[in-house]
């Protein structure tokens, strides 16, 4: 049977092993410090669990945005050039280049399984808006992903998303999903001083519930200065929803296996 393993690396980086492939998402390599985006500072207070070197070779990358160095850092950016296939939004090709290929919302590739041939592993890029509706001016274009194939777990990557109303379009023409990666921590910044970036607890628990996942695994909810909610802000959401048993805390450098399909 198939099984989804990740590795929390810290932050926003997880790799995820699927159907014989090894996928990455947003690389965050670099060390703790200060870190200039435009006229504001992110401040890194922790280092990744598995450093590029013990990481090694992945098939694709997943990488929700490259504007922001807590998504897409300097040393993770060099990585990308040793990628095959770097999935993104169309903005971040246009930064970037070479290595990313932008996708559009619900336009998906396919990449050959190794442990299937003829039965690939479908990404489908996804809504996300990183911030309150209106705010895409200012925080720039996010991207989600969906994992799909047969034989395999269906799993939703959230990227910075802050919105239950993408969540909820995804859930209706995706779900349900066997495992949901979130992106929490409600994340705030001068940007915009009224609203997360990214989900709150309690709305990571009602994703939850929309999606219909069996599994949440959440991630870049800690390691940086701007995130205002953290692993037992999670914990106590997700037990007041119910919701516990589906709730993966990951320590960094641990690793979980999700789920076998019956």
């Amino acid at each position: 049977m198939t099984t989804l393993e990740i590795t929390y690396i810290g932050g926003p980086t997880a790799l995820l092993t699927l159907g014989g492939l090894r996928l990455l998402t947003d690389p965050t390599f670099d060390a703790p410090g200060e870190y200039a985006v435009g006229s504001r500072t992110l401040v890194k207070k922790v280092g990744p669990a598995v450093g590029v070197e013990e990481v090694g070779v992945v098939d694709a990358v997943l990488l929700s945005h490259d504007h922001h160095p807590d998504n897409l850092d300097t040393s993770g950016r060099a990585y990308l050039g040793e990628v095959p296939v770097v999935l993104s939004t169309p903005s971040a090709h246009a930064r970037v280049g070479g290595p990313v290929r932008g996708l559009a919302p619900w336009e998906h590739v396919e990449v050959e399984r190794p442990d299937a041939p003829g039965r690939p592993l479908r990404v489908t890029a996804v809504p996300a808006l990183h911030g309150p509706e209106g705010s895409e001016p200012l925080v720039g274009e996010v991207t989600g992903f969906v994992l799909s194939g047969e034989g395999l777990p269906k799993v939703y990557v959230s990227g910075d998303n802050a919105s239950l109303d993408r969540v909820r379009e995804i859930a209706d023409r995706e779900g349900p999903f066997d495992v949901a990666v979130l992106f929490a921590g409600a994340a705030r910044t001068p940007l915009v001083p009224d609203a997360p970036l990214t989900l709150t607890s309690e709305r990571a628990a009602e994703a939850a519930t929309l999606l219909g996942a069996r599994h949440v695994v959440p991630l870049h909810f800690e390691h940086w200065g701007h995130f205002t909610e953290d692993g037992p802000t999670l914990t106590k959401a997700f037990e007041a929803a119910g919701l516990s048993e589906r709730l993966h805390l990951l320590s960094p450098g641990g690793s979980v296996a999700l789920p076998p399909l019956s």
